[in-house]
């Protein structure tokens, strides 16, 4: 029975196609079988995340007064995002310049009296105790300056972070406070991500850590089958006690702005390679559970021969069984479905007996 399915889904299958109105023999393309390397690949799950993906936390204590913007909203660099109340803020930085112009004055009338004990010391009317007391406050006088501008500078900083600004530019994506809630140094406030730097985590078996971090030639593919452009990859030096696998992380270039923290990837990492016998995918013809290629003997005649197929990698198909290398396969057989050209098949003799 089996033979007769064979001999039958040929039959049909040299039937199936018209004769083309051209000759059939000026369009035959033929390529030689050919012993090529097949890298072989594991495919994991891969997710994306921000490189830059932090949590602004306050810096002074006050109230939140405003909030410009929401959850999910985008922001700029140096946008305002958080404004605490500063009332008091201002008023430290009021009496911390009071104190500074109060340090500017004595230090301009200490100025003033070293300049006259100097003058009068040079004739001789002043103590040497004298010269060294006013030398002193004068020091002193420039020493509270200097504590005072300190201070100034202090309530200035402090006054600065009632206003919080967007470190980076992205998209906010968490709100820990409300307006009017009180907030101290340190609590978090609005938490966000950037999406101009985007990479990939995923996590390796154990067994396979070794050879991928040798040979560092993983792909990421996205579920349209674009091939996305890497940069470094980093190897974490540990395992994860729970899963015994190591994670990989590769940076991405990714102008185009068309992907998103927690999509999913596939991500190919190379385990080994294997010799195999390839020949064009379009050279393969398949109906139904039959299999077969045209191959071209020494009189350039064309034979159909079944085969037994492997992977396909591109452009190119895997052959298991059923050709051998150098032969010349016809890469566009629809070309001889019908022509005259076509011989008495090999498969429905050799076909025949590998199905007994």
């Amino acid at each position: 029975m089996a033979r007769i399915f064979l001999i039958t889904a040929i039959g049909w299958l040299l039937m199936s196609t018209a004769l083309a109105q051209d000759s059939a023999e000026d369009r035959v393309v033929s390529t030689p079988v050919l012993t090529q390397t097949l890298e072989e690949r594991i495919q994991l799950d891969g997710v994306i995340e921000a490189v830059q993906q932090s949590t602004v936390s306050a810096q002074t204590s006050g109230t939140v007064e405003a909030l410009p913007f929401d959850v999910d909203d985008s922001v700029a660099a140096g946008d305002l995002i958080v404004q605490l109340e500063d009332s008091e803020q201002q008023a430290r930085l009021r009496q911390a310049r009071a104190v500074l112009n109060e340090a500017r004055a004595g230090a301009d009338d200490a100025q003033q009296t070293f300049e006259r004990i100097s003058a009068i010391r040079e004739r001789g009317l002043v103590s040497r105790q004298e010269f060294d007391r006013a030398r002193n406050n004068l020091a002193g006088a420039r020493a509270r300056v200097e504590r005072a501008q300190a201070g100034v500078a202090e309530a200035e900083e402090q006054l600065g972070y009632t206003r919080i600004v967007a470190p980076y530019g992205g998209i906010l994506t968490e709100r820990h406070v409300e307006i009017g809630e009180s907030v101290n140094p340190g609590q978090p406030l609005l938490s966000g991500l950037s999406l101009e730097q985007l990479r990939v985590v995923v996590d390796l078996p154990q067994k396979y850590a070794d050879l991928a971090r040798s040979r560092r030639q993983a792909t990421v593919t996205l579920a349209d089958g674009r091939v996305l452009a890497t940069r470094e990859m980093t190897f974490y030096p540990y395992a994860d006690p729970a899963t015994h696998t190591f994670r990989l992380r590769m940076r991405l270039n990714e102008p185009d702005g068309l992907l998103f923290p927690g999509m999913l990837v596939k991500v190919g990492v190379p385990v080994g390679a294997r010799e195999s016998l390839w020949v064009p995918a379009s050279s393969l013809i398949q109906r139904s559970e039959l299999r077969a290629v045209f191959i071209l003997d020494d009189q350039d005649r064309p034979r159909l021969r079944q085969v037994r197929t492997g992977v396909r990698d591109g452009d190119r198909l895997e052959i298991l069984a059923g050709v051998d290398e150098g032969e010349r396969v016809v890469v566009n057989p629809a070309a001889l479905v019908g022509s005259d050209r076509l011989n008495q098949p090999e498969s429905a003799q050799t076909g025949g007996e590998e199905s007994r």
